[in-house]
Order: C-alpha cells, then structure tokens, then sequence
C-alpha cells in the first residue's frame, strides 16, 4: 500500500521540474529516506525518470481523525493515513469521503483541517499528535492553487470565434492540478504544479478583476490544469467575480474537460455569473479517450466521457442563447482517427448544428514527444469533414493560424 519514489539518474534530464513546480512534502525529491509516497514528482517527471517502489513503514505514530484517535504508519501523506483508517478515496465525486482528483497538491479537492488549518491532504505528511477534520465547516473558506494571469490574443475553447487573434480578447487565469493523465498535455506544468500560492475565491477574483483592467478586456477566462475539480472553489469564486464586476460588458468564461460536470454543477455555475463554456470532448470512443487521457481504468474512463457528453448536452438544452458555448476537440492523426473526428461531428450536429466547434492540433508534449504536431493541409482536411456533418461553426488551430469558420484558410 505505502511507496517511496526513486529517481532514475540514466533518465533524470536535470530539466528542474522536481525543483519548480513539484511540492515534494520532504523538500527532496528522491529522498527515499524520508519520501512520504504522495507520488506527485511521479505524475510530475515529463522522462519518466521517477518510479515508485514499496517500502515498508514499521513506525507508527497517532493521530485524531473526528475526534477519534488511531495508530497509523510513519512517513505517509495525511490522505494515505485517512485511507488506513477505512476512509474511501474516490477519483470521482460523490463517490467516497474524500475527493481526490489531481494528487499533486493543485486543486485542493481533497484539502481537510489539519491542526486548525486547511491543507491538500495527498501532499501533506502525518506527524505523531495530528488532529484532523474531514468533515469542514460550512463556512470554511476554499483554497487553490491558480496561476499565470495574462491577458490573452487567442483565448480558448469558450472564446467566440469572431474575436480571436484582435489584439488581447480575455484576462485569463490557469487553475493547477487535473483529474487526467494525457502523456502529450499541453499545460503541463500547470496540470502537475502543487508548489504555487493558495488563493481564495474572493483574492483570485480581485487579481483577476485588477488583470482585466490591465489589460482593457471585458472577458475574464478560467481554465487549466482542469479548473472545475474544486467544486466549492470555482463558483465561489463566479460570484466574487461577477461582484467585482457587474457591467453589462463582463463576461465570466470557464473552459474545461467537463469530466465531472454534472447537471447541477453547471446550474451553479450559471447561477453564479458564468457566461461562456468551452467543454473539451476527447474522443467518442472509450478506447480512445484513454488514449489521449491516460486514463487506465476503462469504468473511470467511461464514466469521465460520459459525463462530458452530458454535459454537452444539458448546457445545450437548458442555456442554449444564454451562455456562449464553445466545444473543443483534439486532433492528432497518433490520438484519433478522421473516422472518429467525423462520427463526433455528426453527434455534435443532432445535439445543436449552431454550436462553435474548436479543434485544437495537439502537438509533441510532456511524455508524448514521438508525435508530430498535424501539418496545414491536416488540419484542412478536418475542417472539411466536420463541415460536411453539418456544423455551422468549425474552426481549427493550425502551425499557421486559425481557419474557418466559412473557408479553409487562414484568419490570421
């Protein structure tokens, strides 16, 4: 049950990722005398250079856990101890006492009171003496961890077509953590990076508030990483943003994989200001969204897909006109096949022909650097058969800039 990670010299490239963006608990990546098992410099390492081994833990010390005390094994994360005592961790919420999505110390999902203070539970050490409380208040005020506020040319999947590449569109913020393991990610030290501040609601929408005037947009983007893993988080932080900015001219935009978007969590998110969506839809097959995910259990991976489809649908059916709705998709000729691209066209197409339809050329990245980012005239070709389903709106990102979405050429 409990590991130590091992740092493999004859792969370590020194390329300073342990140093940057992992939150080692021990400050010390490879330290497997002290190594805790969170496994996060594991997911981090983009050369594989870091596996992970069993230990034995012979020590143990005592903790509270609600009250209750328990004898749990030294030298393990305060999650791995829950999980000791028989708490279920899920990898989906809902579905066990405690949510913990990104394992590296980014989203905060799994964040309990640890000695009076909230803290990421699958990063942080136990210690002999710990008091902990699963069960938060109320009242308790979130945290995670975002960063790299910008403003943005292009912007994302939400962003309406019409105004990509006219000088700055978006104020854009990168929530760290994701619930996916995609080998070629293409924000990946943002996805793997537990080492940032932890922001509240109310202090990422006042930089972010201070970032649109900077920048002199009226839209205000969020993405990832995978922003929506902490539910309580995000749409807090809609409603401080919408406070701070409640002109008719501000858009609130979310972008996101829409893994464990459910009905209601959309609901809220509406309820709470957001105007713009651009959910990702990686595949329609299941085989190949594990492909491009990295998701190794099929009934996880199904369950993610699923739930991203549905929420496709449901944002269609219910906000349709109300909120601006992007879909993105992800092409690489090593990921998904032109049959494919096509078959989801055509699902697209009987949900809503209108919708705006991205497809993004995902190119050589993080672990998947064997592929190629698709040439121009690949990128036509996708274009073409998605708009021979049907679909209004298609544009694809390509080495040379967007096309569509009336012509085959580029915009910019």
């Amino acid at each position: 049950m409990f590991k130590v990670a091992i740092r493999d010299p004859r792969k370590c490239m020194d390329c300073g990722t342990c140093d940057l963006i992992v939150a080692c608990p021990v400050n010390r990546v490879g330290d497997t005398r002290n190594c805790v098992g969170c496994g996060a410099c594991y997911l981090a390492c983009p050369y594989e250079a870091i596996y992970m081994v069993d230990a034995d833990r012979v020590k143990h010390v005592s903790i509270v856990v609600n009250g209750e005390k328990f004898s749990v094994p030294d030298k393990i994360t305060v999650l791995n101890a829950l999980e000791f005592i028989g708490f279920k961790v899920s990898s989906f919420p809902g579905e066990g006492d405690i949510y913990a999505p990104c394992r590296v110390g980014g989203c905060w999902s799994c964040a309990v009171i640890i000695d009076g203070s909230l803290k990421p539970s699958c990063i942080t050490p136990v210690r002999d003496g710990m008091i902990i409380e699963t069960n938060l208040p109320e009242n308790y005020v979130p945290k995670r961890l975002i960063h790299g506020w910008m403003g943005h040319p292009v912007g994302g999947v939400g962003t309406p077509w019409w105004i990509k590449g006219r000088g700055y569109v978006e104020a854009a913020v990168f929530a760290c953590g994701c619930n996916l393991r995609c080998p070629q990610c293409q924000n990946w030290t943002t996805t793997y990076c537990g080492s940032e501040i932890p922001y509240t609601p109310r202090e990422a929408a006042l930089i972010m508030t201070d970032t649109r005037r900077i920048y002199n947009v009226d839209r205000m983007a969020i993405s990832g990483g995978e922003c929506t893993l902490n539910r309580h988080w995000l749409v807090q932080y809609i409603t401080e943003l919408k406070k701070l900015n409640p002109d008719d001219k501000a858009r609130f935009h979310v972008d996101t994989n829409a893994t464990i978007l459910t009905k209601d969590y959309i609901d809220d998110l509406v309820e709470a200001g957001m105007t713009d969506i651009g959910p990702d839809l990686k595949g329609i097959k299941v085989e190949t969204f594990m492909h491009i995910t990295g998701i190794s259990d099929r009934s996880l991976a199904e369950k993610y897909l699923k739930t991203s489809w549905n929420a496709f649908k449901y944002i269609v059916d219910n906000y349709l006109g109300k909120v601006f709705i992007g879909v993105g998709i992800p092409y690489n000729k090593e990921l998904i096949s032109l049959e494919e691209i096509a078959e989801i066209g055509e699902e697209i197409y009987k949900i809503c022909p209108e919708v705006q339809v991205c497809v993004l050329d995902y190119r050589p990245e993080f672990r998947r650097r064997n592929i190629s980012r698709p040439k121009f005239h690949e990128m036509v070709k996708v274009w073409e058969i998605l708009k021979s389903t049907g679909l209004k709106t298609v544009i694809c990102q390509t080495e040379r800039g967007h096309i569509g979405p009336y012509e085959a050429k580029p915009r910019f």
